[in-house]
């Protein structure tokens, strides 16, 4: 959720001179993972609603502002907003 890079494959072509360029991952990619992992948790109809309702909040809300609640199923730790004062 903080901008994790993801391995960029190679190319028959190779890259283009001066690309330096690494894909990122989705804001809400975590999310996704835990709704994907909901589905084989029990019954799908009482397990995925939550998961889903998370990550259609991260969907609509705005970098930096996805939510923070911890992940259902994904064992990972919960996003953290990083406040800055000026």
């Amino acid at each position: 959720m903080n901008g994790r890079e993801v391995p960029r494959k190679e190319s028959p072509w190779g890259l283009p001179d001066g690309d330096t360029r690494q894909p990122k991952a989705h804001k809400c990619n975590d999310r996704i993972e835990d709704v994907v992992q909901a589905c084989f948790e029990g019954n799908p109809f009482k397990t995925v609603p939550g998961p889903f309702k998370l990550f259609w909040r991260c969907m609509q809300s705005k970098p930096g502002e996805e939510p923070t609640e911890p992940f259902y199923y994904f064992q990972l730790a919960p996003p953290t907003r990083e406040v800055k004062f000026e």
